[in-house]
């Protein structure tokens, strides 16, 4: 497992912020519990010697002169003495009895000293015997019947084993700690890992992005939320490029829109130019295919712009109240004659009734045109285009249907998006169905396209009614007093 470690990154933060602070608290408590368990095993050990030399504490019926005699007769039969030593010490300070049989050479008795200061004549001592041995002693103070001082008895054990069963378990504290440890690094830098793998992944992907190379994808390794943000770059990467195929599309569509026009406008200015003087009516034929051409390069030229408009937020309408019968016939009037030359039905019938709505004329013209055009375009000879007008409540349904090729099913969703064009074959730059759902929305207008393939296309427009405001009610003016008296007068 390879994990470049780079300053500030991911692994940097994850070692300072959470491994070190679960480093220092598994060491911390792996000491507490060392001396936790030091501690109590020491005090149960002194519970224990302090309990097993309890049987001296019968010292305190004897006197200065019985209390050799009474500590040797306690001392013979103390069935401790494996366990722990017990000496008895007179009044000053010297050991007269042990249970070991042998007498201390140059011992120290700090407790000793502490249990004759003390007031309740107790004390304790942890540290090394005069032999270099570590030991736990503690002395009790003997007092008689008049609570006198006759002396003490002092049990002493070894700490040997206590250490070896410290430094055991410290051990055993210790490699649980390094353990503990080692899984937090390994399942840490494991965890890094397969982050930092990916975000890398996305980091490379999205240089190559930028570099324009949208055809490569992420290998989406696990499904979590790493896997999900590789899955949104490859989605990303994957609408960049068909976007610039549409865009790529687009460019090529409008170089041939430009270039057809203009061609012909060449083509036919030239032969007028020859014409003049000789064929006045080939001259006339060839200025009205170049008026007519550039009619078209208009149109197209118009249609750039509106689409530039969109983009930018700048697409306005210019309302007013107007009739939509009459706006919609005059846009199915301008392919009469086209539909009628490529051997095509088209049909309108003009409501009897005027239909109002609030909208921009200009707009609205360029919409039913649009849609128009496109029924005509992509129907062949010996179909038929309807155009049909519906009231319906609060508003009117606008529908133009085709008997032309259809749209496959695939395609139907994003008809309306702009470059794209689901047939490539017929003349168009792709955006005028998306720069004429962007005038309806504007007006507050609803524009939906149903496809069967092979059978025909129907795109439906449905716009609001306009309603007049309401004006105001005429308040009762009251005339000035002049005036009623005069009234007042013309009564008597």
């Amino acid at each position: 497992m390879q994990l470049e470690i780079k300053f500030k990154s991911i692994a940097m933060r994850w070692f300072f912020n959470i491994f070190l602070i679960i480093a220092v608290f598994v060491t911390v408590a792996a000491v507490s519990f060392s001396v936790a368990y030091s501690t109590i095993y020491v005090e149960r050990m002194q519970s224990l010697a302090r309990e097993y030399a309890s049987e001296f504490s019968a010292l305190s019926n004897a006197s200065r002169k019985t209390l050799y005699n009474a500590a040797t007769g306690i001392a013979a039969s103390f069935k401790y003495k494996n366990k722990i030593e017990v000496q008895v010490i007179d009044s000053s300070g010297e050991v007269i009895v042990t249970t070991t049989g042998f007498q201390p050479q140059d011992e120290k008795m700090p407790d000793y000293d502490k249990a004759v200061k003390s007031e309740d004549g107790t004390g304790t001592y942890k540290g090394k015997s005069a032999s270099g041995e570590k030991i736990l002693a503690s002395t009790t103070v003997i007092r008689d019947a008049n609570g006198k001082h006759i002396g003490a008895y002092r049990w002493i054990t070894s700490l040997r084993n206590v250490n070896k069963r410290v430094t055991g378990f410290f051990m055993v504290m210790l490699a649980i700690c390094v353990g503990i440890l080692a899984f937090c690094a390994l399942s840490g830098l494991f965890f890094i890992s397969s982050i930092v793998r990916p975000i890398r992944d996305v980091s490379n992907m999205a240089r190559k992005i930028a570099m324009g190379d949208f055809k490569s994808r992420i290998e989406i390794r696990k499904n979590d939320e790493i896997g999900e943000l590789c899955d949104s770059i490859n989605y990303m990467a994957s609408e960049l490029d068909q976007a610039e195929s549409l865009k790529n599309d687009f460019i090529s569509s409008v170089s041939h829109e430009l270039r057809t026009p203009l061609t012909a406008i060449k083509g036919w200015g030239e032969t007028a130019k020859m014409s003049v003087g000789t064929d006045e009516e080939l001259v006339k034929r060839g200025l009205d295919v170049v008026l007519n051409e550039a009619d078209r390069l208009s149109g197209l030229v118009e249609e750039l712009l509106d689409f530039s408009r969109m983009e930018t937020g700048r697409l306005s309408v210019v309302s007013q109240p107007l009739d939509i019968s009459k706006l919609l016939g005059e846009a199915a009037d301008m392919y009469t004659e086209l539909a009628r030359r490529q051997g095509i039905d088209l049909i309108f019938t003009r409501p009897a009734e005027e239909v109002t709505v609030l909208g921009d004329p200009n707009r609205l013209k360029q919409v039913f045109i649009n849609i128009i055009d496109n029924a005509v375009k992509y129907t062949d000879g010996g179909g038929q285009v309807l155009v049909e007008q519906t009231p319906e409540e609060g508003c009117v349904r606008i529908a133009v249907k085709d008997t032309g090729v259809g749209i496959p099913a695939q395609d139907i969703d994003r008809v309306k998006e702009k470059f794209y064009k689901a047939n490539k074959t017929v003349r168009g730059s792709g955006i005028g169905l998306a720069v004429a759902d962007e005038i309806i929305k504007q007006h507050k207008g609803l524009l939906f396209v149903e496809s069967t393939e092979g059978v025909g296309t129907t795109v439906t427009i449905v716009l609001p009614l306009y309603e007049p405001p309401e004006e105001p009610p005429k308040e009762d003016i009251i005339p000035p007093d002049s005036e009623l008296e005069n009234q007042n007068e013309k009564g008597e």
